[in-house]
């Protein structure tokens, strides 16, 4: 438990640099964007890097989405599997609230947003654009304006994010998987395979594991599948397990070697190249009227507080799940506002879900809203975080006056007894 604790501990540290890397690429793309040389970075993000004998005809825009993100994905997967195995979630009675809040983080957006924008051009899977949390986006804002909060609200929301994450993961896989090649579908499936089995043999050499990514990466992306699901995948397939003599298991030092990679480079190149929308007076009017905006826009801001904490209060009222440590009603309705950060996923889902909708202006109106709703969120969750860190700041120092006055009181304790 104590090896459990420590990791999630550095693991909260990184993402919460990586947080705060990737907003800095999202500020900067949308100052490019918004800026006299808006030019070059459309002409960046359309710039083509083609790989001809692979028939991989992808922009810069499209690898760092297909590819970078798989990345991101990878330590998703090699995540939630620890979760799952030796983490909060292995536990199903410390489990089942982070799991009942990602559910209703998960359908309530989605059930407004079909409501909202239902008929919308784009909406039969623009739906699943709010269902989302960022992890780096949400524990950053967390890191910086939650300190005094109980570190039992860190647990919560990262479980609770890694669960949400899954969803999306099998929706993506899901809703946007069109044409599928059987032929690649099962040299991917032989990849997956021979990843498990040099697992179990205990095989550590990379000369195999990464030809055995990049190869699966390349089926995925052939057989119709969106090629970033191999990264989860293959996370899920590594070994987390300590054997007998081994100082970390695989899964343990894979994050320590990629982590950093995908919170410091990989999401934070997304964002830039995902982030750079123009943002007008006609957008920030659409912003409000569009009924596919305001679908991203309620579904995130209020679907998701409203989804995690509804379901939360009345998992915990009826018995069926246990509130955390410390944490009252308000602090969990806060962190529920965090919960409506959908940034890397969110944007992902909405580049696949409108790509061909109104020439690409779905796609940037739909980018837009999950900016600014993210914004929202974040600073709404901030105000919040920081007041309930006053209220708990306020209870800690009221205990500690209270148990000097005790032991004062008592002989033989204090510093008047010394004397």
């Amino acid at each position: 438990m104590t090896q459990v604790r420590s990791e999630l501990s550095r693991y909260l540290r990184t993402e919460t640099v990586g947080g705060a890397i990737l907003l800095i690429a999202a500020a900067v793309a949308l100052l490019w964007v918004n800026s006299p040389w808006g030019d070059s970075y459309v002409t960046m993000t359309e710039t083509p890097l083609a790989i001809a004998p692979l028939h991989l005809d992808l922009t810069l825009a499209d690898w760092t989405k297909d590819g970078l993100l798989a990345i991101f994905f990878f330590v998703a997967g090699l995540e939630l599997k620890r979760e799952l195995v030796v983490g909060e979630l292995a536990d199903p009675k410390r489990a089942a609230l982070p799991i009942i809040a990602a559910i209703g983080g998960v359908v309530t957006p989605a059930v407004i947003a079909l409501a909202v924008g239902f008929g919308e051009p784009g909406m039969d899977r623009g739906w699943a654009i709010p269902v989302a949390t960022d992890i780096a986006f949400a524990l950053a804002v967390l890191a910086m304006t939650g300190s005094r909060i109980p570190a039992s609200a860190r647990v919560f929301l990262l479980s609770l994010a890694v669960v949400d994450d899954l969803v999306a993961i099998i929706l993506i896989a899901v809703l946007f998987t069109t044409t599928l090649s059987l032929l690649w579908l099962l040299a991917a499936v032989a990849c997956f395979a021979g990843w498990a089995l040099a697992q179990h043999k205990r095989i550590s050499t990379p000369w195999l594991y990464v030809p055995l990514a990049l190869v699966s990466w390349y089926a995925l992306h052939e057989a119709g599948i969106h090629p970033t699901l191999a990264g989860v995948a293959l996370g899920l397939l590594t070994r987390v397990r300590l054997d007998p003599g081994e100082e970390q298991a695989p899964a343990t030092r894979l994050e320590h070697l990629v982590q950093p990679v995908s919170a410091g480079l990989c999401v934070p190149l997304f964002a830039l190249f995902a982030s750079g929308v123009p943002l007008d007076g006609k957008v920030f009017g659409d912003l409000f009227s569009d009924r596919l905006a305001l679908a991203v826009i309620l579904g995130l801001l209020l679907g998701k507080t409203l989804g995690i904490f509804g379901i939360s209060w009345l998992a915990i009222r009826l018995g069926v799940a246990k509130r955390p440590a410390g944490l009252g009603y308000r602090d969990m309705f806060a962190l529920s506002v965090l919960g409506a950060i959908g940034f890397t996923v969110s944007l992902l889902v909405a580049e696949l879900a409108l790509a061909d909708v109104d020439d690409g202006s779905a796609v940037e109106l739909a980018k837009a809203a999950v900016l600014v709703t993210s914004m929202a969120a974040s600073l709404a969750g901030s105000a919040l975080l920081l007041r309930r860190g006053r209220v708990h700041q306020a209870r800690r120092d009221a205990r500690a006056l209270q148990r000097k006055s005790e032991a004062e009181a008592v002989p033989g304790q204090g510093e008047g007894s010394t004397k």
